[in-house]
């Protein structure tokens, strides 16, 4: 692993790190924010997996996550959201939601895209290991955020590793991609035509299949230009309910899906998690 920068900021080190990846077979890049800690200790870290067309940079730059994560004593990791690089396949019409910057936290397993675009298991085996090597993470104390479609990786990981993230919250997740038009274009695509194959990387079917969570956080905009067509989370409610999960989903009027939006509830859903991944 290499070190390409490193940052002070909010008592704590920025920095931005560089591997080989064996998932993806190509180089990776992600971002790590440790605060000041004593000497051998181990700090709860927080995962946020970003949307289409986003890299750890987006998070990093926008994000505004050092001075609470610092406050409360959490890592903050944010990976890439696709492979990169010579080679790798790309949407074959160059659009923004497939392909680069696209991965959709899948496994694909359909030809151009099955040899790199591994984004479910670079995030939930390969780089978690990697982190806890080289930075003072405690493995047992996580949790996983994210937006967009970060937001739907966040969940269908979290709702399919429930023993391993104490919380999950989201910012405007794509909540049930089997029936949006984002995740109906990317999951065909990448794992074929078996829907069935399709509800493991749903919310909303892992919920309706049995996947349980104690509760979720979710903040979505009001004035998102993405709510109608492609989030629609009151199907995300809808299976909270009927599940008996406990959802605080809250409609942020004004809102947009930028990251002025995201700054901005930021520390609300830092402090939900430090307070779960705590204990309290």
């Amino acid at each position: 692993m290499e070190i390409v920068s490193q940052n002070r900021s909010h008592g704590g080190t920025q920095y931005v790190c560089r591997h080989l990846s064996a998932e993806t077979k190509t180089e990776m890049t992600f971002a790590v924010f440790v605060p000041d800690h004593a000497e051998g200790a181990l700090l709860p870290a927080v995962w946020y997996l970003s949307g289409l067309t986003c890299t750890h940079a987006n998070v990093m730059e926008k994000g505004e996550y050092r001075r609470a994560c610092s406050e409360l004593g959490l890592i903050f990791i944010a990976p890439d959201t696709s492979p990169r690089g010579e080679g790798v396949p790309d949407d074959p019409e160059g659009a923004y939601d497939f392909g680069l910057g696209a991965g959709f936290y899948v496994d694909a397993t359909e030809d151009p895209y099955a040899e790199n675009y591994r984004m479910w298991s670079y995030v939930t085996k390969e780089l978690p290991t990697l982190v806890a090597e080289h930075f003072p993470m405690d493995a047992s104390s996580q949790s996983i955020m994210g937006h967009s479609m970060g937001g739907h990786g966040a969940l269908t990981i979290g709702l399919s590793h429930p023993d391993r993230f104490r919380a999950v919250s989201a910012f405007a997740p794509i909540v049930a991609p089997s029936e949006v038009p984002w995740g109906q274009k990317a999951l065909p695509a990448y794992l074929g035509d078996d829907k069935s194959a399709w509800r493991r990387h749903d919310a909303v079917a892992l919920i309706e299949d049995g996947a349980r969570l104690p509760a979720l956080l979710v903040d979505q905009g009001a004035d998102d230009n993405f709510l109608k067509e492609q989030l629609q989370p009151e199907r995300l409610a809808d299976a909270c309910e009927e599940a008996g999960i406990d959802l605080t989903l809250r409609l942020q009027p004004g809102y947009d899906h930028s990251y002025y939006f995201i700054s901005t509830f930021m520390e609300d859903h830092l402090r939900w998690h430090a307070q779960r991944l705590a204990g309290v």
